[in-house]
């Protein structure tokens, strides 16, 4: 059986989206984070700034926008707002 790795998509690049996501990337994670435009663009520019009490991550990271998920993710985490919550499944 072959070793895949899982694929991980956060949907929020916000303090919580942001946060998990951060951790994940720190153990290695194929994580991709789909964003709004404003962010991706702040994430393309600054990379992912996490600070942490066990140290902070500071680290590139992939990004996408609505419409454009490439394939399939073994693990989808939710990490918007309530309000944002029919238009991001829908994404």
């Amino acid at each position: 059986m072959e070793n895949e790795e899982m694929r991980y998509l956060v949907l929020g690049a916000g303090a919580i989206g942001g946060y998990f996501g951060g951790m994940l990337l720190r153990g290695g994670a194929d994580l991709s984070f789909l964003v709004r435009p404003k962010r991706a663009a702040q994430l393309a520019e600054r990379g992912l700034v996490v600070k942490a009490p066990d140290g902070n991550i500071e680290c590139p990271v992939r990004t996408m926008l609505s419409g454009a998920v490439d394939g399939h993710y073994d693990v989808v985490l939710l990490a918007c707002k309530a309000y944002d919550l029919d238009s991001a499944m829908e994404a």
